[in-house]
């Protein structure tokens, strides 16, 4: 049975109901992660969780150490990686409360962030043309509609950099790309799981309208807390009932992101890089 990682957003920092919890602190060559890695079984699953922002919401989206926290889930051979998100709505259609299934991102971070593990020496092009796994977001699709959940299948996240939200002028720019949700957060896990050959997929749960909605007042961080709250026990259901669904392999392909992608000789790649990214490379080196 594969292993299942969930990485907890806004409003999700503890998931109940955890069988055999053991907390373990992982070291990676990227530093410390955002906090212990919480291994458990929750329905028949054997799952690792983790609260990008720590569990008292300390870490600010853009001091979130990603590429930690990806590699950690890597050491502890998570093969199925699911991100839950608070998000903001560019689109009438998505209300609050709801969730989006994003199958594509847009980068608006200008680089702010360290979203790859090969530097330094070793380069690889993964393709991302398609950046979440087409079967994980499937089933978590089926357990939300068995759930009654309010949920749509596909959009376009574009990721913001915060911590401030968006101008109106920003907010109106994005809608007028076609964007459906905004965040803070998921383009760098996304590039970070592909290189990592873990299938990804993003729960992405509406908080609020952004500040484009005439009709709505301009987006506070109260709104935002008080339909965190609703979202997350909503989420925290809905996990439960997807996890005990991902017992099969995944046929997918992500697992095998890497076969082509490595364009550095195997010779010209440093026996220090070779065991810093082992977790990752070791199969091709």
């Amino acid at each position: 049975m594969s292993k299942i990682g969930i990485i907890g957003g806004s409003g999700v920092y503890k998931i109940e109901g955890l069988k055999n919890l053991k907390e373990k602190k992982v070291n990676t060559p990227f530093g410390a992660p955002s906090d212990v890695y919480r291994i458990g079984e929750l329905n028949g699953a054997e799952v690792v969780f983790l609260p990008r922002h720590g569990s008292k919401h300390t870490i600010s989206p853009s001091e979130i150490n990603y590429r930690a926290n990806i590699f950690g889930m890597k050491k502890l051979r998570v093969e199925r990686l699911i991100s839950v998100s608070a998000c903001g709505s560019l689109k009438k259609e998505l209300k609050p409360l709801d969730f989006v299934l994003p199958d594509q991102f847009v980068d608006r971070t200008n680089n702010a962030r360290e979203m790859s593990f090969f530097k330094g020496g070793i380069v690889a092009h993964v393709s991302f043309a398609q950046p979440v796994c087409k079967g994980l977001a499937k089933s978590i699709y089926e357990s939300a509609k068995k759930l009654n959940l309010n949920i749509h299948m596909g959009g376009i996240y574009l990721n913001m950099e915060g911590p401030a939200f968006s101008t109106k002028a920003e907010s109106n720019l994005y809608r007028s790309w076609g964007m459906d949700i905004i965040g803070m957060t998921n383009i760098a896990e996304a590039r970070l799981a592909r290189e990592a050959e873990m299938c990804y997929a993003t729960i992405a749960a509406i908080t609020d309208y952004d500040c484009w909605y005439e009709s709505q007042e301009s987006v506070t961080v109260e709104m935002v807390i008080a339909n965190l709250t609703k979202n997350a026990e909503n989420s925290k259901h809905l996990l439960k009932e997807v996890v005990s669904h991902l017992g099969a392999p995944c046929t997918c392909g992500c697992a095998n992101s890497l076969k082509y992608a490595i364009v550095t000789q195997k010779d010209a790649v440093a026996p220090g890089i070779k065991k810093k990214l082992a977790p990752i490379i070791s199969k091709y080196m």
